[in-house]
């Protein structure tokens, strides 16, 4: 009991001074503020002002932005080619954008850190026959073979989840598989397989717990790279397929009017961009804070 006591404090401190430190940083409540106000508005906004993101209403098309001239506030951010709305379709593409980034890179790193920890943890054959597989696949960038798997299938949001994660895990493999390594020399460990505890064991109960907040705490700036891809792909049209918005497929839709109508490609990818910004000064200040917390250690 006493052993794992001292097990679980071990195991909670690294992740808790992590989170203690970076919410001390300017960078990382600014950047919580306007995540929290974007995933606000983004959840309510449509609701309340009733209207339909696919709603056509040719008499309303092309309507410019409030703050130009013609512009009315029933259509803050304007209106596209067939009146439908511009700011809930931006919002709704919002809503999927950070689906799809965040749903992906959660299973990316279940599956790397799975993959990695035990590469790491048992080495020998299954490590070198891993990291090969890794090797492999690192040398693809994610986009490529995203684009690959994509244009032979028909793209859902479940399957574009699937195809980012596959291509994104070798990442998160190599890092925890470095991890791991480090950690089955520690004294712990040895104490632990003393004691008569399992090789599984100590890996999820002991090295898994100690190394994956970290790791997780880092991943949050990848999040912002999978929107990234999730843009890019559906601009080429491999997204979440029409009359569905998403932030690639309204920016592909109002390229054709970029003289015109600027306001249909331009407020995606600003309301992107804050997104964007938001979760880059969430995800650099907790990777300041692990650095600073790790490096107080070593």
């Amino acid at each position: 009991m006493a052993l794992s006591v001292k097990t679980a404090t071990t195991i909670a401190s690294p992740a808790v001074r992590i989170w203690r430190n970076a919410s001390r940083s300017a960078a990382f409540r600014i950047g919580l503020v306007v995540l929290i106000l974007l995933l606000a508005v983004a959840a309510f906004w449509p609701l309340l002002s009733g209207l339909d993101p696919a709603q056509i209403s040719v008499s309303d098309k092309f309507k410019p932005p409030i703050f130009v001239q013609g512009g009315v506030w029933a259509h803050p951010l304007g209106t596209d080619q067939l009146g439908r709305d511009v700011l809930v379709r931006c919002l709704v593409g919002l809503r999927y954008s950070l689906i799809i980034g965040g749903g992906s890179v959660i299973l990316m790193f279940i599956i790397g850190c799975g993959i990695g920890l035990i590469s790491g943890f048992w080495a020998g054959r299954i490590d070198g026959i891993i990291m090969r597989i890794t090797d492999a696949q690192l040398s693809i960038p994610v986009i490529i073979l995203a684009i690959s798997i994509l244009g032979v299938s028909r793209p859902t949001l479940g399957s574009i989840i699937l195809v980012l994660s596959i291509a994104g895990w070798p990442l998160y493999a190599r890092v925890a598989r470095a991890a791991a390594l480090s950690e089955r020399r520690r004294e712990y460990v040895r104490g632990a397989r003393i004691l008569g505890a399992s090789n599984l064991r100590i890996l999820l109960l002991m090295v898994a717990p100690n190394i994956l907040p970290p790791i997780a705490f880092v991943a949050v700036l990848d999040v912002a790279r999978m929107m990234i891809f999730e843009g890019i792909l559906g601009f080429l049209g491999l997204g979440v397929q029409p009359p569905t918005p998403t932030f690639g497929n309204i920016i592909s839709d109002g390229r054709k009017y970029i003289i015109s109508a600027w306001w249909i490609a331009t407020a995606p990818g600003v309301l992107l961009g804050i997104a964007l910004m938001g979760i880059n000064l969430i995800g650099v200040s907790l990777e300041r804070a692990r650095n600073s917390v790790y490096g107080g250690d070593q």
